[in-house]
């Protein structure tokens, strides 16, 4: 982990581009399941805060191995988030198509 900065803007620009693919579906697909697009989109948008919350507030501040080990976990629970997310809309889009 390079410093705390680029975990945040890591964060925001990758949880945004799951919401513009969100968006995306919604515009492009008439067929889908609006509903459960938005409740992809409300479920992306609470992970996105609750990330940035642990980001701002870590546990262990005065270990380092600590440290690291959570921030790689916070890291860890981003890309699952992301992918759980991704996921579930390319199921509504196959299921849809």
């Amino acid at each position: 982990m390079a410093n705390i900065r680029s975990l945040k803007k890591d964060i925001d620009y990758l949880m945004s581009l799951v919401l513009e693919d969100c968006v995306f579906v919604i515009q492009n697909y008439p067929g889908t399941e609006k509903e459960k697009v938005m409740e992809i989109a409300q479920q992306v948008i609470l992970e996105h805060h609750e990330l940035r919350k642990q980001v701002n507030h870590p546990d262990g501040k005065n270990n380092r191995v600590l440290i690291k080990k959570y921030f790689k976990s916070v890291i860890d629970n981003l890309y699952n988030a992301a992918d759980k997310s991704l996921d579930q809309l390319s199921g509504i889009v196959r299921k849809d198509s």
